[in-house]
């Protein structure tokens, strides 16, 4: 009996893969609801992203990210706030949840251009947290701007909303590269 090409091929995601995603998404969605209120919440969710795309890789973890963002944007609460549909993303910090999707996207870029090593991996969630720090802030000064009518600056939106958060955010990354390189979970979610 002969074996088709087709009948060799794997599918493109396991079982176990789905799971990982799916645990992913439900880590993202807890860690936004740990948050402490302000013009942009601090909460947890970069440190979701850094660490699902950190341990099921670049495709996965994108994959992840982006479910999320589907399912806030399908209406369930899963944003900070307990917030989700059409209004968190297009009110004056979704461009930061974009920014959320390019983070992975740019970690999963480095870990296929230059591996996973612990220094590309720093680097790529550093390029990952500018990207989402660019991105929302961008998104934050037109849709700040529309909604006050004043005319809101790109420093200005920096000193709110990015600014106080660069510590906090390198201590996410420090936490998430020590998680993300932990080999006893590295080895079960493999």
């Amino acid at each position: 009996m002969e074996t088709t090409a087709a009948a060799k091929k794997t599918p493109v995601f396991k079982t176990l893969d789905i799971v990982y995603i799916g645990m992913a998404v439900a880590l993202m969605a807890i860690c936004s609801w740990i948050s402490i209120p302000a013009t942009v919440s601090f909460t947890l969710q970069t440190f979701a992203v850094f660490v699902s795309v950190s341990l099921l890789g670049g495709m996965r973890g994108t994959i992840a990210v982006l479910v999320y963002m589907l399912m806030g944007a399908a209406g369930l609460p899963v944003f900070s706030g307990f917030k989700g549909g059409a209004a968190a993303l297009f009110g004056p910090t979704g461009g930061y949840i974009l920014g959320f999707l390019g983070s992975a996207l740019v970690m999963w870029l480095f870990e296929k251009l230059a591996g996973k090593k612990l220094i590309i991996s720093a680097i790529s969630m550093i390029a990952g947290l500018i990207v989402c720090y660019l991105l929302g802030t961008l998104w934050f000064v037109q849709v700040y701007t529309a909604a006050d009518g004043s005319k809101s600056t790109f420093i200005g939106a920096l000193s709110m909303c990015v600014f106080p958060f660069i510590i906090p955010d390198l201590i996410k990354i420090s936490v998430a590269l020590f998680i993300g390189k932990n080999k006893t979970l590295r080895n079960l979610i493999r």
